[in-house]
């Protein structure tokens, strides 16, 4: 007899689950919600029926009785021994709920529970969502540029007094607090060269660059790094560029004065090299490579030898000229 009356509960209460789950698809949330309590009641070994009802009231928009009957899912579920995959799922209800309400610290808890019970691509994912949120807000809110330009201050004084190491961490505080400033960058790179840290330097000139590419002084330190490093053809490039964004003339003689540099180191680096053996060095540059196997600068270049003034012409196209400026920088086409 019990034993029926057993079955006849289990079966009224998979038909309250079902009602629920009607009620649900068409959005009568509280006749929802009286179902899966009315099925939980009947059949309280099932905690589906309470992770069921959280959703319910989860679309509600009302999260705080999402966690408190999610919550009484996992209680009930550890007393019954319930599957593990509807544990995870009311933790992972527990997590949605605490995302919609801003809470992302508690969210990330309650994700993380979820696949410790077990692991689903939907959670993870949700997780990963969220941790990339909270660390971008948690960036946002970090910066100021206020506090930004007292840091990079500080910096300066300590690269006056040869803290170079020190100065990198001020620079580091600066491009944290207001990363939309070259000047951070910039500054940074200048200490990692004291540092003989070359390839942070460039990389931190780039991004300087990136930032604002009209920054002269980025250039200018680029070509230095560059310099540095003995890429004297690409130091010369960067302080090219460099002259082409000097619109005001302000860096003329700086400028000037370390293109000579990167002359004079390109045609000591070549010393006595023939053209045949300039070929093969510059071949070995894609972006030379490329440019000499165009057809057009095939044809430019075969027209120069019988007509160097010819060059003048095309070096009005943009364009031509910064392939012909490459050329030069490389070597293929000599000036003297």
């Amino acid at each position: 007899m019990a034993d029926d009356e057993e079955a006849q509960a289990k079966k009224k209460a998979e038909l309250a689950k079902d009602a629920g789950g009607a009620a649900y698809k068409k959005r009568d949330f509280e006749e929802a919600i009286k179902q899966f309590q009315l099925a939980w009641d009947t059949w309280p070994k099932n905690i589906a029926f309470l992770t069921n009802q959280g959703a319910a009231y989860f679309e509600q928009g009302d999260y705080d009785k999402a966690i408190e009957v999610c919550q009484n899912a996992v209680e009930q579920g550890r007393e019954i021994r319930a599957d593990y995959k509807l544990v995870a799922k009311a933790y992972g209800r527990i997590g949605s709920a605490y995302q919609k309400k801003g809470d992302l610290p508690s969210a990330i808890k309650f994700y993380e529970k979820s696949l410790s019970e077990h692991r689903t691509p939907d959670i993870l994912s949700k997780l990963r969502e969220i941790e990339r949120q909270k660390a971008e807000n948690e960036r946002l809110s970090y910066l100021d540029p206020e506090k930004s330009a007292a840091a990079r201050e500080e910096g300066n004084t300590k690269f006056k007094a040869g803290l170079f190491a020190d100065a990198v961490k001020d620079y580091t505080e600066s491009i944290k607090r207001d990363p939309s400033d070259a000047r951070g960058y910039n500054n940074r790179a200048a200490a990692y060269m004291k540092l003989v840290a070359f390839p942070e330097a460039l990389k931190d000139v780039n991004e300087a660059i990136k930032v604002d590419p009209k920054f002269v002084k980025a250039y200018i330190r680029k070509s230095n790094v560059l310099l540095a490093m003995r890429e004297h053809t690409r130091a010369l490039e960067a302080i090219q560029e460099a002259a082409e964004h000097d619109t005001e003339r302000q860096h003329t003689k700086e400028i000037s004065q370390q293109e000579l540099h990167c002359q004079q180191a390109v045609f000591a680096a070549r010393g006595t090299e023939s053209q045949e053996e300039t070929l093969q060095r510059a071949m070995r540059d894609p972006e030379v490579a490329s440019i000499m196997n165009d057809p057009v600068m095939q044809q430019i270049l075969q027209q120069a030898q019988g007509d160097p003034s010819a060059l003048v012409d095309h070096m009005k196209n943009p364009v031509v000229r910064s392939k012909i400026q490459k050329l030069v920088n490389a070597g293929i086409i000599r000036t003297r």
